[in-house]
């Protein structure tokens, strides 16, 4: 089976085909940073807006690099939450339109599910159970995959997710956007040690996360420094460590409750080299297996949306013709494979 993948749930606008029998076809992606750089975030509507004039071409694009006509497609998996109403919306109206004048079967697709799988898509996949965490610029879940569809939520965020209170803190230090990726290169030529900040909530059991608290601190420290480019540098990597840190010591927990060996990463922080290394350095330590998505489907993309549809189409889901988005969307709601 062939499946078209469309996700638009944010700034990216990601398009991929994806076949049950040979893998992945072809995928191809727009980022609308440039577009949202003058605003210091992204605007929904401006989000919208760009989606609507560049889907189509994507998809055409896509067609031609996997050699295919557009009567070749199978399936028409899109994004239908959570994100952005206005964003999900053209791409769950194209999906839906493509799919009814092609007389094949759709389905909208959970976000973060697609990048709870997207590990899958890689050569020798892990298989369930397993424990996924999910870090990116909405959301820090850990989360026990029992089984595709069957998940359940150890611990989350109380608060900003890793990746926004990366790109906050990137602010607070004047870093252009998108700011995580800003501060992140910008660490590696930080001072290990001169700067170092709490390692939130791993002072008392539990799996919930908190980052906001890191903002405060790292205002604090920039304000009374000399606020120099090396003590930028300095307070980008402090600030790292403990985000990193944090997140191996949540996830060292996670795998003790669940009782699994296998860890899934998966989300834009997914993407850090020091957090992979971290997390590499507990597999060994520990003797588990982590497992990361290649670096491009660690953001958002077209290939987790259409793997994803292609698992639960073909298991026989699908759904009706109309034109339906969920901004906001409990993953554990979702019906297993």
């Amino acid at each position: 089976m062939i499946v078209l993948g469309i996700e638009t749930s944010c700034d990216e606008t990601g398009v991929a085909l994806y076949c049950t029998e040979r893998g992945l076809l072809a995928h191809t992606l727009y980022s609308q940073v440039k577009l949202h750089a003058d605003y210091g975030g992204v605007v929904p509507e401006l989000a919208s807006r760009d989606h609507v004039r560049k889907l189509l071409p994507l998809i055409q694009c896509c067609l031609q690099q996997a050699a295919l006509n557009i009567r070749d497609i199978q399936g028409v998996a899109y994004t239908s939450g959570p994100g952005l109403v206005g964003a999900l919306l053209v791409g769950a109206a194209t999906g839906r339109a493509l799919a009814w004048s092609l007389g094949v079967p759709a389905i909208g697709i959970h976000h973060m599910e697609g990048h709870l799988l997207a590990p899958l898509i890689e050569a020798d996949p892990p298989q369930p159970p397993f424990v996924a965490l999910l870090v990116s610029g909405g959301h820090s879940q850990l989360v026990e995959v029992r089984a595709i569809g069957r998940y359940r939520v150890l611990g989350e965020t109380l608060d900003d997710a890793a990746g926004e209170a990366f790109d906050k803190t990137a602010k607070l230090l004047g870093l252009p956007y998108p700011g995580g990726p800003e501060l992140a290169q910008l660490a590696t030529s930080g001072v290990r040690g001169r700067f170092t900040f709490s390692r939130p909530m791993t002072d008392r059991p539990g799996l919930e996360f908190s980052f906001s608290g890191l903002k405060t601190q790292v205002l604090l420290a920039w304000r009374d420094s000399d606020q120099s480019a090396q003590t930028r540098a300095d307070i980008a990597l402090g600030f790292q460590d403990a985000v990193v840190d944090t997140l191996a010591i949540k996830c060292e927990r996670a795998l003790l409750a669940a009782g699994s060996k296998t860890l899934v990463v998966a989300g834009g922080v997914g993407a850090n080299r020091d957090l992979r290394k971290k997390l590499d350095e507990l597999a060994q330590r520990k003797r588990i297996r982590v497992c990361f998505p290649r670096p491009e489907f660690c953001t958002d993309n077209g290939a987790m949306i259409a793997f994803a549809g292609a698992l639960r189409l073909v298991a026989g889901q699908h759904n009706d013709a109309a034109i339906t988005v969920q901004p906001r969307w409990d993953m554990a709601a979702l019906p297993a494979v």
